[in-house]
């Protein structure tokens, strides 16, 4: 049987909410950028990361501007947070926000003049 402590800390996961928003990962010195929106900043980030350092990023140009440049040539920033609903504590699916802050990043960077990394590998 469980302990009072295992309770507790299942409890504890359950309520955990990770950062959400937008993040994006860019060369520096390039406007080409790669976006994405998730409702897990640190696993989806920290993924992506692992994957572009393995060679294995499933955006096939964003991969090779990597391969090309080197890492330290990129940056990986949120771009912008979404809050959690206060007024409903049940709600669990954002997806519909997070493709909308997408989509409103995506058009303010290209009128900055950044394309964007395209087409999985």
């Amino acid at each position: 049987m469980a302990s009072e402590r295992e309770k507790e800390l299942k409890r504890q996961y359950k309520e955990m909410k990770p950062d959400m928003g937008v993040f994006w990962i860019h060369p520096r010195e390039i406007k080409a950028c790669y976006l994405q929106a998730t409702q897990d900043f640190r696993g989806v980030m920290n993924g992506a990361l692992v994957r572009l350092r393995g060679g294995m990023h499933p955006f096939r140009g964003l991969q090779k501007a990597w391969n090309e440049l080197g890492e330290e040539a990129f940056c990986i920033e949120v771009l912008e947070r979404l809050p959690y609903d206060d007024k409903d504590e049940t709600k669990t699916d954002y997806s519909e926000e997070l493709e909308l802050l997408r989509m409103i990043w995506e058009e303010r960077l290209q009128a900055q003049g950044y394309s964007f990394y395209g087409k999985r590998a």
